[in-house]
């Protein structure tokens, strides 16, 4: 086995980790917005509902972010 072959090993051990890594933040981000949505819709319907009929999406990424944000704030207090 040469070093070549070695050094081919690694790179693509590495790569795949990589790739790995990204696809694990993405999917965890997909999650978190889902479920933040989710929350949404259950605690505020109308908020939804208007943003789906008008066809604005400002009022609903107001809330998402805004959910998002009171939850990142009590877990950090709570850390």
């Amino acid at each position: 086995m040469s070093s070549e072959d070695l050094a081919a090993g690694v790179e693509s051990d590495s790569t795949i980790g990589r790739i790995t890594s990204v696809a694990v933040v993405i999917g965890a981000l997909a999650a978190i917005l889902a479920g933040a949505t989710i929350w949404l819709l259950l605690t505020d319907p109308v908020t939804v509902l208007n943003a789906v009929d008008e066809g604005q999406v400002s009022p609903l990424v107001r809330q998402l972010a805004e959910i998002l944000y009171n939850a990142l704030v009590g877990l950090l207090d709570y850390l």
